[in-house]
């Protein structure tokens, strides 16, 4: 009996040291495999800082050598890259200008690991600095927040990437007709500097500098009004800035149809609805309505506050608040999904089909 207590004995230690040694063993591996937070900032930046780069040079090469070519989600992130940079060159050229840089600011929000693999959730605030070709003193600033689903892999000491799915407003084509081209460019490069305003207007574009999620420059945390939804999963959340923006900013009041009580009301979260309500509710006029060459020379006419809607196939599908002008006059915009920062109003919405509302508030 003893020596059967000892075999037992005996055996509970061998089981309990072999344990010990691959819980010691999987610990130390995962101590030399494991990087650091700031190890994959480093990673991600030196990767988009070398892409921005390349779409500045248009260096297709450089951007290729990026990604992993032999699988489907590294192609179709490659081929984003690439549909960016062509629309990228082809509005400036329409636009009369020259960009000049691309600085990214990622933020890492969390990182699941395998081995020499990881998957990451980025937030990705990405700044571009523009000049006009004839006027190349001033320096035009404008930023562009994204949200990240990204794989990496590492490769012959090199991490590369295997998916990068976001949604951005470059995958686009510039629809616009060659012979209106050099019209186009007279009336930008002539501009129009006169931006009517007010304390309401003003206090408009202060509350969406506060909460222009992604596209902060970090003094908000990249973050949105926690007192509201966040509607991108279910749809977008732009009407739902928008309307945030006039209630909280320009101090126009709820009403029944235009409502948020834990919830926003159709008028207030659809872009349609709120494109509908916005006007037919008499707090705002619309001052013209067409493709971009037929509005162009109207958009001038836009002051802090008013609002763009985006319409595409008979329904509008986006909605942008101005928040000012650039060097020439060009009408900027703030909104949410993707967020933007004083983005020039048309870009991302240049292609064929694409139709405008361009819309004053009565403040």
């Amino acid at each position: 009996m003893i020596i059967v207590i000892k075999k037992k004995i005996l055996i509970v230690s061998l089981i309990i040291i072999a344990l010990c040694i691959s819980i010691i063993l999987f610990y130390s591996n995962k101590t030399i495999d494991v990087l650091s937070e700031s190890d994959y900032n480093t990673i991600i930046k030196n990767n988009i800082d070398t892409r921005n780069n390349a779409i500045l040079k248009e260096k297709e090469k450089t951007i290729e050598k990026l990604y992993d070519l032999d699988k489907k989600y590294g192609v179709w992130a490659y081929e984003h890259e690439i549909n960016k940079m062509n629309y990228l060159h082809s509005w400036s050229k329409k636009q009369g200008i020259k960009i000049i840089s691309i600085e990214a600011t990622p933020i890492i929000n969390w990182v699941k690991e395998y081995d020499e693999k990881a998957s990451l959730n980025i937030t990705l605030s990405t700044e571009y600095k523009y000049v006009y070709k004839d006027d190349i003193k001033n320096i035009n600033t404008f930023r562009i927040g994204t949200y990240h689903a990204m794989d990496i892999e590492k490769r012959d000491n090199k991490w590369i990437i295997t998916k990068d799915w976001y949604d951005d407003p470059f995958g686009d084509n510039l629809g616009i007709k060659k012979d209106d081209i050099e019209n186009i460019k007279t009336i930008i490069t002539k501009g129009n500097k006169n931006l009517e305003t007010n304390d309401r207007r003003e206090e408009i574009v202060k509350y969406m500098d506060k909460y222009l999620g992604a596209a902060d420059n970090g003094e908000n945390n990249y973050k949105y009004n926690n007192k509201y939804k966040d509607y991108n999963s279910i749809g977008g959340d732009c009407a739902n800035f928008a309307s945030q923006s006039l209630f909280e900013g320009g101090q126009f009041k709820k009403t029944y149809s235009w409502n948020y009580e834990k919830d926003g009301t159709k008028s207030w979260v659809n872009a349609q609805a709120f494109k509908d309500y916005i006007i037919y509710s008499g707090r705002s006029k619309a001052i013209k309505y067409g493709d971009y060459s037929q509005v162009l020379e109207a958009s001038y006419q836009l002051s802090k506050g008013d609002i763009v809607a985006y319409e595409k196939k008979g329904k509008v599908v986006h909605i942008c608040v101005v928040s000012g002008i650039d060097s020439k006059g060009y009408r900027l915009v703030h909104s949410h999904n993707t967020d933007r920062f004083r983005v020039p109003w048309d870009l991302g919405f240049t292609s064929s089909g694409i139709k405008f509302w361009l819309i004053k508030l009565n403040i």
